[in-house]
């Protein structure tokens, strides 16, 4: 910070916040133009290549989100043919979601997630660094009266739907 911008230090935050905004909502539409998923679709869909066929419950503990947001992401995927639902073999009481052909090659060809980068480059930090920038973010959210907002590490822009 230099005194030719006359900047304060809380300017440099709310400044810092607003670029990591900026980037999440380039990133949320650079990925819906270059795959016409959103961030949660992806999630999900990396979710499903990664392990296979899963129960919606085991889909939202897996990327972080409600089951009932997992069930409206699962809906519109296989509206869109790139999921399929089918009853378990085992148990025909619980349902399984798996991918279509066409939703593995959404999965494959898919740009990296904006978070993909950041989990890279955060692992790379000393433990030290990682603890101080946690307590540092969320003390931040505090401070914005933000700390019992819930939300998932999928990063994007938009309205955070509450569970009901």
């Amino acid at each position: 910070m230099t005194d030719q911008t006359n900047q304060t230090d809380h300017d440099a935050i709310l400044i810092a916040l607003r670029r990591i905004t900026r980037a999440i909502d380039i990133q949320s539409k650079r990925l819906v133009k270059m795959s016409g998923l959103t961030a949660p679709q992806l999630v999900v869909i990396q979710a499903l290549r990664r392990d296979g066929e899963l129960s919606p419950s085991a889909i939202a503990r897996a990327v972080s989100l409600s089951q009932a947001t997992v069930t409206s992401i699962v809906e519109r995927l296989e509206r869109a043919g790139l999921v399929r639902r089918r009853k378990s073999d085992a148990d025909r009481r619980v349902v399984l979601v798996g991918l279509t052909p066409e939703g593995l090659t959404k999965a494959e060809s898919a740009p990296e997630l904006l978070q993909a980068g950041f989990i890279r480059a955060f692992g790379a930090l000393e433990a030290w660094e990682q603890h101080m920038l946690i307590a540092s973010v969320q003390r931040i959210a505090e401070l914005m009266d933000a700390e019992d907002i819930d939300a998932s590490p999928i990063l994007e822009v938009g309205e955070i739907q509450s569970e009901r």
